[in-house]
């Protein structure tokens, strides 16, 4: 049996969300993003239409477009939204995977045999956007890449469906840039040897495809011939990250707690970052010299910043810790997670922190966490007793 694999996008989802609660602001070029230094984190089809893109700073895009109105944007809102889509798409879907704050990806394997599953994501669409007043694009398909492609080409030629025998045909005229793992960088080397096409791309031996861009070509290979055997992951709000500390002798000492804290922090922020999701819920945990635990959690705009968490999770423990008594074990959690790709608060931070984040992660990946560390975190040197990085369902 074919696998029937759902993409749904929602269109321009932080504009949207801002033309819900305001009315003067449609049809306008309206940009998502802050302060002169900031970076684009959304923009309308009318901003698009000045090559306003998102990602790109603040005082490019004003060059493009400088009749656009920009906003700074509610992630509060955004958040709310979202989790009410996420609801009405589990109340009917079997299986559901959250790839973002506004992307998901759907199996609805067999639908077909029962009601047709074109017509059951097309009915579903239609509660979304009556329910939210946010309008979406999907695409139905037999993997997940494809279905992405088909959303993207989707939001020009309406809802799409690719059958199985077709899936070679729809893909082949479309650019390399399509396929959501090639980047600027791929997209350039293999235009200099003349493949800009899906058709080009899957025609190429794999072998020599491998050689050209490393242990990815065949994986890109495959893609290009429209194979994908990646399964819809299941979303749960429980997923969450963690690690705790136990002192070899208990202690009072604030100053080195905070310390450890901050470490702690920067390594599950970047864990986050490396992994590409986004925390809601952050917690803090502690356990005193007799036994006694205490934790206290907040509920936080999705970010994967450890300078935006670190300030969460200070106050937090501020708040937690009131007895003046020892502590033997502290702890922090970040839950309620979401695929996310933006790695910094692309609302309130400028071009140079996310270079700066880029830049250091690159470094964590290559030469190990330690390699660059924030001086008030360095304090925190995990061992083997410590529970790094768990995942819980």
């Amino acid at each position: 049996m074919s696998r029937a694999i759902v993409h749904i996008d929602m269109n321009t989802f932080f504009v949207s969300c801002e033309r819900l609660t305001n009315s003067e602001l449609n049809g306008i070029p309206l940009i998502i993003g802050g302060g002169e230094r900031g970076v684009v984190a959304s923009c309308s089809y009318e901003a698009r239409k000045f090559g306003v893109r998102s990602a790109m700073p603040i005082h490019m895009a004003m060059k493009l477009c400088p009749q656009a109105k920009i906003m700074k944007g509610d992630m509060e809102l955004y958040s709310r939204l979202s989790h009410d889509i996420t609801e009405i798409i589990q109340e009917k879907a079997p299986v559901v995977e959250k790839a973002s704050i506004d992307e998901f990806y759907l199996d609805i394997t067999g639908m077909d045999k029962f009601y047709g599953s074109y017509r059951w994501t097309d009915e579903l669409a239609q509660r979304i956007t009556k329910e939210t007043g946010l309008p979406l694009t999907f695409a139905l398909s037999v993997n997940k890449t494809v279905s992405k492609i088909g959303t993207g080409e989707g939001k020009q030629k309406q809802n799409l469906e690719i059958p199985e025998h077709l899936v070679q045909s729809f893909l082949n005229p479309l650019s390399i840039r399509k396929i959501p793992m090639v980047g600027q960088k791929t997209f350039e080397l293999l235009s200099r040897i003349g493949i800009r096409t899906i058709r080009t791309l899957s025609e190429m031996p794999a072998e020599s495809l491998q050689q050209m861009i490393g242990k990815n070509g065949t994986e890109l290979w495959k893609k290009a011939n429209g194979i994908d055997n990646n399964p819809v992951e299941p979303y749960t709000e429980r997923k969450s990250i963690s690690t705790e500390h136990t002192f070899s002798q208990d202690t009072i000492d604030v100053l080195k707690l905070n310390r450890i804290l901050q470490g702690m922090v920067e390594k599950l922020a970047y864990q986050l970052r490396a992994e590409q999701w986004l925390t809601s819920t952050v917690t803090v945990k502690i356990r005193y010299a007799n036994f006694d635990t205490e934790t206290k959690q907040s509920r936080v705009q999705y970010t994967s910043a450890d300078h935006l968490l670190t300030q969460t999770v200070t106050d937090l423990f501020t708040k937690l810790y009131q007895r003046r008594m020892r502590l033997r074990l502290i702890g922090v959690r970040f839950s309620g997670l979401v695929r996310g790709t933006y790695q910094i608060d692309l609302f309130n931070d400028t071009e140079e922190m996310l270079s700066l984040y880029q830049a250091m992660d690159r470094m964590k990946t290559r030469y190990g966490f330690d390699a660059v560390m924030r001086c008030a975190g360095a304090s925190f040197k995990p061992n083997n007793k410590d529970e790094i990085l768990k995942r819980k369902k």
